[in-house]
């Protein structure tokens, strides 16, 4: 079983036990989140596909953590004028772990067992730098 969420202005497919990277939701660690605009199920029972989202759907996700992302530079130059400004920037972003799906909106509180290995939504260079 799987689900499309939409969150951040994007998209994700996501199942159970994934792990992803979304823009910044509120949330403490280990707290859940529900998110409720799920565009597309595959179940047992078929696809489902909403208009633009299914009503009664979500997906339960527990907060892994809240961070922040690799630093962008920005340079703005104009020639000849000796003018130009440096500046960066670090996105806030948070980890989720999927923990159910529930196409009619009845969610049982089961955890997930264990994460899964691939990350959904971000780069693994910028994973790598967050965890030194």
């Amino acid at each position: 079983m799987y689900a499309v969420i939409e969150t951040g202005g994007k998209q994700y497919r996501v199942k159970e036990g994934d792990v992803l990277y979304v823009e910044k939701l509120p949330g403490e660690k280990n707290s859940q989140i529900v998110i409720d605009r799920v565009l597309l199920i595959n179940s047992e029972d078929g696809l489902q596909v909403g208009a633009p989202v299914l009503e009664k759907a979500v997906v339960a996700c527990e907060v892994l953590e809240q961070f922040r992302g690799k630093k962008i530079l920005v340079y703005k130059f104009k020639r000849r004028q000796k003018q130009r400004k440096r500046q960066g920037h670090r996105q806030h972003y948070t980890r989720l772990r999927v923990v159910e799906i529930a196409a009619d909106g009845k969610l049982t509180g089961k955890k997930a067992s264990k994460p899964a290995k691939a990350a959904v939504g971000f780069e693994s260079a910028a994973l790598e730098e967050n965890a030194e």
